[in-house]
């Protein structure tokens, strides 16, 4: 499994011959200056919640790539109106077998608007369970109990969690975090962008190692595998 970082939470995995992009924003982002939006490919775009650091570029990138957006109902209805033609409504609890594999929408514990002040509907987070490997990508989110459901329905190699701490989880939760859903390798994501949620990463990395866990942290445009 191939996934490439574009910095915050948006990043992109290629799954059966499928490219899967993750709440894409990146033109406000100054970390990532140097990624071409315009260059992305994808086939789908998995939005976990409608905050602007997660959906700034999606209705550009949708309508560019014709890519399908899988997103809450409400989000769905806010791009549908912005000109977004393909779209999946998917709320907490539902699952779909997509060509890639097959995609549960689970609980995400945070707040959630959309860029214009309407409301964004339900955060969520994305558990994948494909021939390739199985992820759970758990949005913006605070540590929550339902997370040692999620081992249940797949086990998980890989699990893609914030760390920026203040407005999601730190790296002490997302710890945790992992030790519940039976993952012993992570990626960071939501940490740096803005000053409040800056990190010292050889500390984060150091902190995992010591239990038992493999932190990821991706240089912004960098593909690796998984």
């Amino acid at each position: 499994m191939k996934l490439t970082y574009y910095g915050h939470s948006c990043f992109a995995v290629e799954l059966g011959g499928k490219k899967i992009l993750f709440d894409p924003f990146i033109t406000g982002n100054e970390l990532a200056k140097d990624v071409d939006v315009k260059s992305i490919a994808c086939d789908y775009i998995f939005i976990s919640h409608g905050h602007f650091d997660h959906i700034l570029d999606a209705v550009d990138i949708a309508i560019h790539t014709g890519a399908t957006v899988v997103a809450n109902w409400e989000i769905r209805d806010w791009l549908t109106k912005k000109g977004v033609k393909n779209t999946h409504p998917m709320n907490p609890g539902g699952q779909w077998q997509f060509e890639f594999g097959k995609v549960k929408c689970v609980t995400a514990v945070h707040s959630s608007s959309m860029p214009d002040g309407s409301y964004g509907g339900a955060p969520s987070g994305f558990v994948f369970k494909t021939n390739k490997g199985s992820f759970y990508y758990s949005g913006d989110t605070a540590l929550t109990k339902d997370m040692e459901l999620i081992k249940a329905w797949s086990s998980i190699d890989l699990a893609i969690l914030p760390i920026g701490d203040d407005l999601t989880i730190g790296a002490e939760d997302a710890i945790l975090a992992c030790k519940m859903v039976g993952a012993t390798k992570a990626m960071g994501v939501h940490y740096d962008t803005f000053a409040l949620i800056v990190i010292d990463h050889q500390k984060t990395i150091e902190q995992f190692a010591k239990e038992g866990i493999e932190l990821l942290l991706p240089k912004i445009g960098q593909t690796i595998e998984c």
